[in-house]
């Protein structure tokens, strides 16, 4: 039933509910583990009026018994089709989320997080990579971390070079700029 390191390769794709996992196996197996991969479609996803997930998530496991505590360790990893919020620039983004839980048949304590309370031995890994691949998901993506951004005034994009607009004044100098753009006040009165 195990090979010989202890893992019970599993695919998703065998079950009739894709996603949940078996861990019966290892349930009561200190030292035991069940490997798991699985895809999710996320295309369907809008997040600022987009949909950047385009192509399956692919999702990678393990849940380890470790002295009768199930540990589950889950990567879930695409690639986006991003757009910078500096410049516009359509681009791809690399994007890997990592997720960690404890797995458990019951708790005493409601409050804890970590705990996952399993369903007659199974566990929707799918939904905990999905939720975890979403609550990862950047509120501000750039194309790179000294993206210039566009013009304020013309549009232009400044990472292609300057715009040629004059540069806009310090708010904090104006007044000594009204005292320099002001005409003489001695060559008024003559």
């Amino acid at each position: 039933m195990f090979d010989k390191d202890g893992n019970i390769p599993y695919n998703n794709q065998c079950c009739p509910d894709a996603g949940m996992l078996d861990v019966r196996p290892v349930l009561y197996a200190p030292g035991k583990s069940v490997s798991f991969r699985l895809s999710l479609d996320l295309s369907g996803l809008e997040f600022a009026g987009r949909r950047p997930i385009p192509e399956p998530v692919d999702v990678e496991g393990v849940v380890r018994n470790r002295a009768d505590a199930l540990s589950l360790d889950l990567t879930a990893s695409a690639t986006l089709d991003a757009v910078c919020d500096r410049c516009g620039k359509r681009f791809a983004l690399p994007k890997t989320a990592r997720f960690h839980c404890l797995l458990a048949e019951s708790v005493e304590n409601d409050d804890d997080e970590e705990i996952v309370l399993l369903q007659d031995g199974q566990v929707d890994a799918a939904e905990l990579a999905r939720t975890a691949f979403v609550l990862d998901m950047d509120t501000k993506t750039l194309c790179s971390p000294d993206c210039k951004g566009l013009c304020p005034r013309c549009g232009a994009n400044l990472n292609e070079g300057p715009c040629g607009c004059a540069p806009e004044p310090d708010p904090r100098w104006a007044a000594l700029s009204a005292l320099l753009d002001a005409p003489d006040n001695e060559s008024e009165r003559k």
